[in-house]
């Protein structure tokens, strides 16, 4: 990305097996492997991504 800093990240992943010099900014969660959309997703983007796999099913 050439501007990094206009897409933080919401969450961070795979934490378990990050190196021990990278240090995670507090105030974003963070989790050791991956995490369920359904538990930290906002219900909005949610319906959006069941509308795009709903979509992608079609013929």
């Amino acid at each position: 990305l050439d501007e990094p800093d206009r897409l933080p990240p919401d969450i961070h992943i795979f934490t378990s097996t990050k190196q021990p010099w990278i240090v995670l900014p507090p105030g974003t969660p963070a989790v050791a492997e991956y995490y369920k959309a359904s538990e930290r997703w906002p219900a909005e983007s949610l319906a959006r991504r069941a509308a795009l796999i709903a979509a992608a099913k079609k013929p």
